[in-house]
């Protein structure tokens, strides 16, 4: 058995961030909330319209539409089926 150290995780951890150009992308983000002239009041919101996220989203009410979505999406797909279904009944019956 082989056991990685902390520290080893870390590197391999470290490598992989900077292979994805995470690093490059927050050091960017970083430098560019640096560089604001006038620090805004919400550090996390310049973060994710820096990197093309809008801030204004509610997390919540998205996940219970596209609840709602699947669960029609469900209906109207066993709907289709049965209406397949009675189409080749009345296609046998001729």
């Amino acid at each position: 058995m082989s056991f990685q150290t902390t520290d080893s995780k870390k590197e391999e951890f470290r490598k992989y961030l900077e292979k994805s150009g995470v690093i490059d992308q927050l050091t960017r983000v970083l430098v560019g909330l640096y560089e604001e002239p006038e620090k805004p009041s919400n550090a996390i919101d310049f973060v994710k319209r820096y990197l093309g996220s809008p801030a204004d989203i509610d997390v919540e009410t998205l996940r219970s539409e596209y609840e709602a979505i699947k669960e029609r999406n469900a209906f109207l797909e066993r709907e289709v089926a049965e209406l397949k279904e009675e189409i080749e009944k009345l296609r046998g019956g001729d």
